[in-house]
């Protein structure tokens, strides 16, 4: 059971309160979106959105087995390209794999397209291990847009 984060129509993430209560995620909703828009390490090779070499990350992601977080962060200052796209799937798709890893997803499908002016609809399907499917979509917002 996870505190419930919500993602509101401008993109940004908040916790989801029920009256004076937090809400609680019974399900994955949560686990994805810190999979996704925790920001992960930098590859050695990834070419780096700004000039300060800050190659991110978290300090704790060498101790730790699960979520990592993504490099959509590469992205922010891309273009309106399929290759911007095809990044994001990538991103997203490997920002998801410790759900196969630790057993609780049997298959993780991403796809992207532009959902608006600058901003990637990544959209997530995962079939858990007792064989429901679960879904949602996300939005990430290019700064360069």
């Amino acid at each position: 059971m996870d505190i419930a984060l919500v993602q509101d129509n401008n993109g940004k993430f908040d916790i989801a309160m029920d009256g004076h209560d937090l809400k609680v995620d019974q399900g994955l909703c949560t686990k994805v979106i810190i999979s996704l828009f925790t920001d992960a390490r930098a590859h050695d090779d990834d070419v780096l959105p700004s000039d300060d070499n800050d190659r991110r990350g978290h300090w704790a992601d060498s101790y730790s087995s699960g979520i990592k977080g993504s490099r959509l962060w590469l992205l922010e200052r891309a273009k309106e390209t399929q290759q911007t796209l095809d990044d994001a799937k990538d991103y997203a798709a490997e920002a998801l794999e410790w759900f196969l890893e630790e057993g609780i997803a049997q298959t993780v499908k991403v796809t992207t397209d532009w959902f608006a002016k600058g901003k990637i609809g990544i959209y997530i399907i995962i079939t858990k291990g007792d064989g429901t499917t679960w879904s949602d979509s996300f939005t990430y917002e290019l700064k360069a847009a």
